[in-house]
């Protein structure tokens, strides 16, 4: 006994040691792209910055008070004293945290404000889609949400698919706006329902409007490439199996807590996933709720290839360029071959896994689950 008790005490000062160690790689990540902001983010954000980062590098405030009349002194202190007993390690994940953010709101302005982009389709509104270079990007587009999936967008990318599927581009690209690629499906549609008493309507329609959603993704003709640039959670995670390529940041993380929801696996993924990684692999994914890394998901088979945070979009995007410079009607053909043994059997499992959904959705359970999702929600 005493030789396990110092096995799992040595197991757990490694991973606390290997957690230590990537929370510094990412603080030290963090203040180099800090120097990526072309924009002054205003005193808050900066004294925010400041305070954490002698946090995470010193401890608690341990300087004298500087005198009233010192304003800029005075300022950086009471804003590292405002963080009290803040542990080091915290301090470098809210660090690195903050500059995340402030990075994707400032890519965000600068989309807004910029001209319309080249090839840009019209008539959508919770995504962008453009197309060039013979490249369809599908690109989720409310960051200010975490690029939550909402009915709409459900039909927006339905559309999308269904015309890419068809234009004169030889691949499509679906990827996110922001620092997340999809916090999964948003809730509120859900809320919304129970609230005014349509819910056996919405488990319905949604369970119907999810299948076609998967459908279109099984039936979709051409090398589909997901471009993972930050976290995923949910359906975008299972819809994964059904992408031909997935390449990830280093900074994504890859979640399906549906049992945490009271739901089940959605996306084909209750049959895909034991295929890509084995049993026991995505049973700790798709029943207990286990976060992987991006390397995880790449060891077991989900993600293709991971790339530095700061090369990915250079990198990835010169890949892709080069693939829709191959033969068009060569490369839907050879995926046809790769992807019809199972298209049968994957609109079986998608049909199963909405029904099932259906049914879980109109249990007390689930209604438990969402409840208490939205008791301990914050506020974004």
């Amino acid at each position: 006994r005493q030789g396990q008790a110092v096995g799992i005490a040595a197991g757990v000062l490694h991973r606390t040691a290997a957690t230590m160690q990537g929370s510094q790689k990412d603080f030290e990540k963090a203040q180099e792209q800090l120097k990526l902001l072309k924009k002054d983010p205003g005193n808050e954000a900066k004294l925010k910055l400041y305070a954490l980062f002698k946090q995470a590098t010193e401890g608690p405030c341990n300087a004298p008070k500087p005198s009233m009349l010192d304003f800029v002194k005075k300022a950086k202190w009471d804003a590292w004293n405002s963080l009290g007993s803040l542990s080091q390690d915290n301090a470098r994940q809210e660090y690195t945290e903050l500059v995340s953010s402030l990075l994707s709101a400032e890519s965000a302005s600068q989309e807004k404000d910029a001209p319309p982009e080249e090839g840009k389709h019209a008539g959508y509104e919770t995504i962008v889609v453009t197309t060039k270079n013979k490249i369809t990007k599908i690109m989720l587009n409310r960051p200010e949400r975490k690029n939550a999936i909402t009915r709409q967008m459900y039909r927006e990318i339905i559309k999308a698919l269904e015309e890419a599927g068809k234009d004169e581009s030889t691949l499509a690209v679906l990827t996110g706006n922001g620092d997340y690629y999809s916090s999964g499906n948003d809730l509120n549609n859900f809320a919304n329902s129970a609230q005014s008493g349509e819910l056996e309507k919405m488990a319905k329609e949604g369970a119907e409007l999810l299948r076609e959603f998967v459908a279109s993704f099984i039936d979709f003709p051409k090398p589909l490439i997901a471009v993972v640039n930050g976290p995923a959670i949910g359906i975008c995670v299972t819809l994964l199996g059904l992408c031909d390529i997935v390449y990830a940041s280093d900074r994504a993380t890859f979640q399906t807590p549906f049992s945490h929801l009271g739901q089940s696996p959605e996306g084909c993924s209750s049959y895909l996933f034991p295929k890509i990684m084995g049993v026991a692999k995505a049973t700790e994914l798709l029943l207990f709720n286990k976060k992987l890394t991006a390397a995880e998901a790449c060891a077991q088979g989900l993600v293709t290839e991971v790339f530095p945070d700061w090369t990915f979009q250079k990198e990835v995007w010169a890949r892709i360029e080069a693939y829709a410079g191959l033969p068009k009607n060569s490369l839907a053909v050879s995926k046809q071959l790769l992807r019809s043994v199972d298209k049968e059997k994957l609109h079986a499992v998608n049909r199963k896994e909405c029904e099932t959904l259906q049914e879980r959705w109109l249990s007390d359970e689930c209604l438990s689950a969402i409840v208490s999702f939205f008791q301990k929600k914050p506020k974004l």
